[in-house]
């Protein structure tokens, strides 16, 4: 038994250096790494980075940027890169919040049903089935609709929503991962199941969890913003990107203001396509099949 943990340990030693090293042959998800990073060290340190108060008002309406504002001032006379700061904070937070709680829900869904298989595979799938079944978009914009628009109210549905297409994934690899020898072996030698599920399939199955987690952080970011924009996310004073574009629906804005909603809009998109970059690159860094 020892070892085969042993080998087992080096085998993993040895795919998790061939998969470092593919990622790296990445330059655009290297490059996104450096640039969140960044992003996510100036918005922990917004507090102190930040020159002014985001809720406070401190020049004009609508001032362009200049030396004392260096983005502007919003509609109010806040400034506009203080408020961005701070909501880019509100942004990582909802996107890496709720894709934890979808992963969680998704993973134990996926592990239960796919090792212990019958009629608790069937539950599960068919609840699954079922919450798959509603449109994504309509049934985040009906939950938003019936609870109070908030920030944890916000991570709570996007999480909630979120999990199914985890807990089909986890169950796809469980399935495949029960049948192998090791598992089979452990079984014979009346191992707990606790042990084999915990500790032998879990860590076998996090490599595509780790891949299909980081579209979903890109996608609550999306919804955040969207959802924010409508009017039925996070909610004024507090900034996030898509409160922030909220403002910028007047035509007037987006020709003559347009300072209001690019900083907003353009971090949106770097943001998103940098853990897009990242989840492609991890997941030709998992594959077993990559040169």
């Amino acid at each position: 038994m020892m070892k085969r943990k042993r080998k087992q340990k080096e085998a993993e030693y040895k795919y998790s250096s061939t998969a470092a090293k593919r990622f790296m042959k990445h330059k655009l998800a290297v490059i996104s790494i450096g640039f969140l990073s960044i992003i996510i060290l100036a918005a922990l340190l917004a507090p102190i980075i930040a020159p002014y108060d985001p809720n406070k008002v401190v020049g004009g309406f609508s001032d362009g940027p200049s030396g004392k504002f260096l983005l502007g001032t919003d509609q109010v006379g806040r400034d506009v890169l203080s408020r961005l700061l701070y909501a880019t904070r509100i942004s990582l937070l909802v996107g890496f919040s709720a894709t934890a709680v979808s992963t969680f829900i998704g993973v134990a869904l996926g592990l239960f049903s796919g090792f212990f298989g019958g009629w608790v595979d069937m539950v599960i799938m068919r609840f699954t089935d079922m919450v798959m079944s509603f449109p994504y978009i309509l049934l985040v914009l009906v939950s938003a609709a019936i609870f109070q628009p908030g920030l944890w109210n916000i991570i709570l549905i996007l999480g909630f929503v979120d999990w199914p297409g985890v807990a089909r994934l986890v169950r796809g690899n469980v399935l495949s991962i029960r049948e192998m020898n090791f598992i089979q072996g452990d079984m014979v030698a009346g191992m707990p199941k606790r042990y084999i599920l915990w500790s032998e399939i879990l860590p076998n199955t996090i490599a595509p969890i780790l891949v299909y987690a980081t579209s979903v952080v890109a996608l609550s970011m999306l919804d955040e913003a969207a959802l924010s924009f409508l009017g039925m996310g996070i909610q004024p004073p507090q900034a996030s990107l898509g409160n922030m574009l909220n403002g910028a629906q007047s035509l007037s804005i987006l020709t003559s203001k347009p300072w209001l909603w690019i900083p907003p809009g353009l971090l949106i998109i770097l943001l998103v396509l940098s853990i897009n970059f990242i989840g492609d690159a991890l997941r030709d860094a998992f594959d077993p099949s990559g040169k």
